[in-house]
């Protein structure tokens, strides 16, 4: 369905009324009772891919800082495969942009830092909010309360990686002292070009689930704003974003997709998935009959030209602790 369908749709008033919402609320009843096997059906994913396209552009659009430990574990190992990419393989600079309360930082540093204790990390943490960059520089946080973001954050936690990442005492868990090395903390808004410029260049850009939280115009700006930040031949990683507005920027701006792990990763945020089609965050299903479906699905992209180092064959016995894959296979980067 065309945009200008969709906008003829939300304008539409019975009795000085829009029927949109009431619209969506009878099909948030009918989507959460049809069976699984139900919505794999090509017709029903079309209708799905109506009703997302709907909420999309009805529902409003707010930062929500929500987010969890170890969330998405494909992607960290491919962050890791990463890590032996850049060519001063003796240290790596990542900034994470929309760092919320600190646990995707964590969540990398620990994985890095038990595969590659040798490695030289030094972080660059972004968020606009003050208070929730007071609790993720703190890396202390209520077993027991949600605190500021709403959601239980060690859900997906096993009890030993509770314990490799956490100091307990009482109903508080602290990072451990070895994985909160080499982080900076940033307040400021990733639109402000300032702030990217104070960062500097980065091997790794991580631009996780805040995207998803604004109009498709502003996101496509904020996305091509952000891409600088990545050093010529860095890689950039982008979920939880409108998929269109990921395809047409990388499309446009010639970004090379990373092809490893794309499935698994696509697939490895149960979060975003299980929300589709009736939430705008949510993520469909993966697609490959769709146009460019590599550029849709991807989220991780090299930016410009780099050399590509030869993958190492092996690497520390000590890498499954923290819950990343440990498999090792040469990147894979898609034209």
């Amino acid at each position: 369905m065309t945009e200008k369908t969709l906008d003829k749709l939300l304008r539409l008033r019975i009795f000085g009324k829009s029927p949109v919402g009431g619209f969506l609320r009878v099909n948030i009843w009918f989507w959460n009772h049809l069976s699984p096997s139900l919505t794999d059906l090509f017709i029903v994913r079309l209708y799905g891919r109506f009703l997302n396209a709907l909420v999309r552009r009805y529902a409003d659009r707010t930062q929500y800082f929500g987010t969890f430990f170890l969330r998405n574990r494909p992607q960290l190992e491919l962050i890791r495969r990463l890590s032996y990419q850049v060519e001063h393989a003796s240290t790596v600079k990542i900034a994470v942009l929309g760092c919320s309360n600190g646990a995707e930082v964590y969540s990398i540093l620990a994985t890095l830092r038990q595969a590659r204790p040798e490695l030289k990390i030094i972080i660059n943490a972004v968020d606009i909010s003050a208070e929730v960059l007071a609790l993720a520089q703190r890396g202390a946080y209520s077993i027991t309360s949600p605190e500021l973001v709403g959601e239980v954050i060690f859900q997906r936690l096993t009890a030993a990686e509770m314990r490799n990442m956490f100091e307990r005492d009482a109903d508080k868990a602290t990072i451990q002292p070895w994985i909160k090395e080499g982080i900076v903390w940033h307040l400021g808004d990733v639109r402000d070009p300032e702030i990217l410029k104070r960062l500097g260049p980065q091997d790794i850009v991580v631009a996780n689930n805040f995207l998803c939280h604004m109009r498709p115009p502003q996101a496509k700006e904020c996305l091509r704003g952000i891409a600088p930040l990545v050093r010529q031949g860095g890689y950039l990683v982008v979920s939880g974003v409108d998929l269109d507005v990921r395809k047409e920027t990388a499309l446009d701006q010639k970004w090379k997709p990373v092809t490893d792990l794309l499935e698994d990763i696509h697939d490895g945020d149960s979060a975003l998935r299980k929300d589709w089609p009736l939430s705008y965050w949510g993520l469909e299903s993966l697609d490959k009959g769709r146009e460019n479906w590599i550029y849709r699905y991807a989220a991780v992209f090299q930016i410009g030209e780099g050399t590509t180092p030869e993958h190492p064959r092996s690497h520390s016995g000590n890498e499954q602790q923290t819950g990343s894959i440990s498999s090792v296979s040469p990147l894979v980067v898609g034209q």
